[in-house]
């Protein structure tokens, strides 16, 4: 098989594995397992995966594990050991420890805050202010897609699946953008029955490919706000825009889902440091 077949066989090969972590978040981490998900060898799968994603299997366990304890921390009512349980911990001060170290905070400061930086005021959330939101005419992009089904904020491992898909075909360069396509209410539809996309940029020579398909994301002009910090705290400016910008702004949203841009790399940086641009289409 020429090189360029084996890469996209192995990238099909990891997404499996990947595939398999988001949907057993709860388990023990089983290597042998794991390699057999992947078809490789117990003794080079190690190797191969960390060749493949620039992390080890634990590492994208663990990141996704904190990533869905900081979305618990901020929005549901569960008990500091239920959610050091879920995320792998065998008691509160090890994933106080762990979460302190990814996020820069203990969880239970996190949890009080409800975000990184705390609001302006001790009881109120501020309001996304006109100065905080652009209008920009936005041009449409071309991307390969991977539909997500379940909570918004378990889409990281989806985006984890169109890396592995992504990567072989040469598609993951400085060049490449990401979004993410979110087509439902969280508030108004069961987390069970989101629908949303993960999406890297392609060129016209791209094709879709098995549950990966080609889409466009429209352009046009769309109400921008950047958020800075953990993807967890979104859902937070998400209400600030559509209560605090929308209905003073004089503008009607469109007939198109909002989306968001990832602009630098989550892995490589911690999450006080991520930026997203919310881009909500206008009429």
């Amino acid at each position: 098989m020429p090189r360029s077949g084996t890469l996209i066989a192995y990238g099909r090969r990891i997404e499996r594995v990947v595939a398999h972590l988001a949907a057993h978040l709860d388990e023990p981490l089983d290597l042998d397992r794991l390699a057999g998900v992947a078809c490789f060898s117990p003794y080079h799968f190690h190797r191969i995966y960390r060749a493949m994603t620039g992390e080890t299997a634990a590492d994208t366990l663990r990141r996704q594990r904190l990533m869905r304890a900081a979305a618990e921390l901020v929005r549901d009512g569960a008990a500091m050991p239920a959610i050091a349980r879920r995320a792998g911990y065998g008691s509160v001060a090890a994933f106080t420890r762990a979460f302190g170290q990814a996020y820069g905070i203990a969880p239970a400061a996190y949890r009080r805050q409800g975000r990184l930086v705390p609001p302006r005021t001790a009881s109120n959330e501020p309001e996304a202010s006109m100065d905080d939101v652009i209008i920009r005419e936005l041009s449409p992009v071309r991307v390969a897609a991977l539909a997500h089904r379940g909570p918004y904020t378990a889409i990281g491992s989806t985006f984890d699946r169109l890396a592995a898909w992504a990567g072989p075909r040469g598609l993951m360069g400085p060049d490449a953008r990401y979004f993410g396509v979110y087509y439902d209410d969280p508030d108004s539809v069961p987390a069970d029955r989101l629908r949303s996309d993960a999406c890297v940029t392609v060129g016209p020579e791209v094709t879709g490919d098995g549950d990966v398909r080609i889409i466009e994301i429209a352009g046009g002009t769309h109400a921008v706000l950047r958020h800075q910090g953990p993807y967890a705290e979104l859902e937070g400016a998400y209400r600030r825009l559509y209560r605090g910008w929308l209905p003073t702004s004089g503008r009607e949203p469109a007939d198109r889902p909002c989306f968001e841009e990832y602009l630098n790399d989550c892995k490589t940086l911690p999450p006080a440091e991520w930026l997203t641009d919310i881009c909500l289409p206008l009429a």
